[in-house]
């Protein structure tokens, strides 16, 4: 018969166990669900970025049920009526300034962050514009959150288009949801300066740092 194992078998068989679960708690499960990635192979194997979109998603959607949209003051409208024998015409819909005044336009923006310092860059955009973006950062790693904000926009209102943490740059397009601004915002974590350039392409009005 084969003999029952030792105290201290059993020993190293649960140190060994809980090894293996702290491993993947840091590699695969703290990175894939919640974004945190302290050992930096849940980066390598894609799982961070995973994490971060579901905090990201849950962050909005809490966000939406404690904010709700409100429709904009008189947006309902009462018809009048025309005299007898008189012919309607159709009044022509309203173009919104933003998209009114969109143009393709290109530049390109360097904004220098200090140890802790965050910045804000805006795009005057109409609905449905659409900006090929590039930013990159020389120093360290940024946070960012990629964001919009309507004209008139009611209190704690809040539409994200993407966020990321530690990373060194992004690219991608901006399709604006609304008229309004839309752009970026970094913060600088780390204990250096750094030097983020940021290069537009599209149809936008303007372009600005606000913070």
């Amino acid at each position: 018969r084969a003999e029952l194992p030792g105290t201290g078998q059993l020993l190293r068989s649960t140190a060994l166990a809980v090894l293996i679960a702290a491993g993947l708690l840091t590699t695969t499960i703290l990175p894939a669900e919640y974004g945190i990635d302290p050992t930096g192979i849940g980066r390598a194997l894609g799982l961070a970025r995973m994490g971060e979109i579901k905090v990201s998603l849950a962050s909005e959607a809490n966000a939406a049920e404690t904010s709700p949209v409100k429709p904009a003051d008189g947006a309902a409208s009462t018809a009048a009526v025309a005299p007898a024998g008189a012919v309607a015409q159709a009044a022509p819909a309203p173009v919104p300034a933003a998209k009114a005044l969109a143009a393709t336009q290109q530049h390109t923006m360097t904004v220098k962050l200090a140890p802790g310092q965050g910045a804000e860059v805006k795009l005057a955009m109409g609905k449905d514009a659409r900006v090929r973006y590039e930013w990159s950062s020389v120093g360290g790693p940024v946070n960012f959150d990629t964001h919009g904000d309507p004209v008139s926009a009611p209190k704690g209102f809040y539409h994200g288009y993407g966020k990321g943490k530690s990373e060194t740059r992004d690219t991608g397009t901006l399709q604006a949801a609304f008229d309004g601004k839309h752009g970026w915002f970094w913060r600088n974590r780390s204990t250096a300066e750094v030097t983020i350039t940021l290069q537009t392409n599209g149809d936008y009005a303007k372009i600005e740092r606000v913070i």
